[in-house]
């Protein structure tokens, strides 16, 4: 099911005057996963890396559109969740991975830097096709895919324990932001489809399926809000504010990375903060 658009070239694509290839991500998540396997054998550029940035929103840039067509690789997320990358790219003959497109999962949520499967894909995606651009360093970046890899256990790890131990557990998301990490915990996501899908537009949710969430945290109804904190509002604070007043243990995710850490860090801070609110 993998998706992979190559237009490559002998010499191997456009390098940054460091001689170095250059590869061009979508946001600081797939960003961080691609300078994991490139090393310091590859510049890596994020087009969105302020936390504070929706990628759902954002436009490009000229800038943005000069660091696409310098690229040799771009990577994305794609599943309509960074669209602007995606119209940057087209027709430009860039090699380019598309995320959703490789998911493992058959699943529709767009989501996928959640799904350590997924990364898991992307990174040997990553990989080899660097190798392919850059066959000095082909075997580094194989070895640095399988270092990358070996990490992504240890978040399996945590979220293996917790379907162990407290299966199909009830758990409340403002969004569907965590839904592969729900998954692969076995948690059951019991948010009202109509309350997510608001929260995700922009809109407002109808005033009863508020009142019948914020009943699910005052009757402790489940056991952890997980709490989007880059999309709040104020019926999601109001959400968590009566998760709090009822002991219901709120886990705060956030759609990009978070100031100086890195995805491997990130990912399983996430893992050990359910970790701890299931247990």
């Amino acid at each position: 099911m993998g998706v992979l658009i190559v237009a490559l070239t002998a010499c191997g694509g456009p390098k940054h005057d460091s001689g170095r290839l250059t590869i061009v991500a979508s946001t600081s998540v797939w960003g961080s996963i691609a300078a994991a396997i490139a090393g310091p054998d590859v510049r890596v550029q994020s087009i969105i890396d302020n936390p504070s940035d929706d990628p759902h929103s954002y436009s490009t840039t000229p800038s943005d559109a000069a660091k696409i067509h310098d690229a040799a690789l771009v990577v994305l997320n794609g599943g309509g969740y960074d669209e602007f990358a995606q119209r940057a790219a087209a027709g430009r003959g860039k090699p380019t991975i598309d995320a959703f497109a490789n998911r493992v999962s058959t699943d529709d949520n767009e989501h996928v830097w959640y799904d350590t499967r997924t990364v898991d894909a992307v990174s040997t995606k990553i990989a080899t096709t660097l190798g392919t651009l850059d066959a000095a360093h082909a075997r580094d970046y194989i070895e640095r895919a399988d270092a990358f890899r070996a990490q992504l256990k240890s978040i399996d790890a945590i979220t293996a324990g917790l379907a162990a131990t407290h299966p199909r557990t009830p758990v409340l998301q403002t969004e569907p932001l965590a839904h592969y990490l729900l998954r692969a915990a076995d948690a059951d996501d019991r948010t009202p489809h109509a309350f997510a899908e608001a929260i995700e537009q922009g809109t407002d949710p109808a005033p009863a399926v508020v009142a019948a969430v914020r009943n699910m945290m005052t009757t402790k109804q489940v056991r952890a809000l997980i709490y989007n904190i880059q999309t709040e509002d104020k019926t999601t604070r109001d959400i968590a504010a009566a998760a709090r007043s009822a002991g219901v243990p709120v886990v705060e995710v956030t759609e990009t990375l978070p100031r100086d850490t890195d995805y491997i860090r990130w990912q399983t801070a996430n893992a050990q903060a359910l970790a701890h609110a299931l247990a």
